[in-house]
């Protein structure tokens, strides 16, 4: 697929999924989740959603309840975005801006 429409799909997956976490209106757990990037392939069959929490000890939870979603995620998403397949979708967890903290205690650290 074309790089510019992958992109461009993939930036629309992102707002409609952040909408979609904090409308959801049945799960309040699902609000303090954050997509913070979407990579598709470029076959359209591989949808990795990566995603942070506020709640950290919370994960496992989290992880449960997005496996139990998956379903409902991607009708909602193939509904919101018009596109020849709907991929299937992946969740990982966003471990950058943890490293990104821990980066920034260390120079704290330097710096004192």
């Amino acid at each position: 697929m074309n790089e510019i429409k992958l992109k461009r799909l993939e930036s629309l997956a992102l707002r409609e999924l952040s909408l979609y976490f904090l409308n959801s209106s049945k799960d309040d757990e699902l609000k303090q989740l954050s997509v913070t990037a979407i990579k598709i392939t470029n076959d359209l069959s591989y949808m990795t959603i990566y995603y942070t929490c506020y709640d950290k000890n919370k994960l496992p939870e989290f992880i449960n309840i997005l496996e139990n979603k998956k379903g409902q995620i991607r009708s909602y998403l193939a509904s919101k975005i018009k596109a020849r397949k709907m991929p299937e979708l992946i969740f990982k967890y966003d471990e950058s801006l943890d490293y990104g903290n821990h980066i920034e205690e260390i120079i704290k650290k330097i710096n004192e």
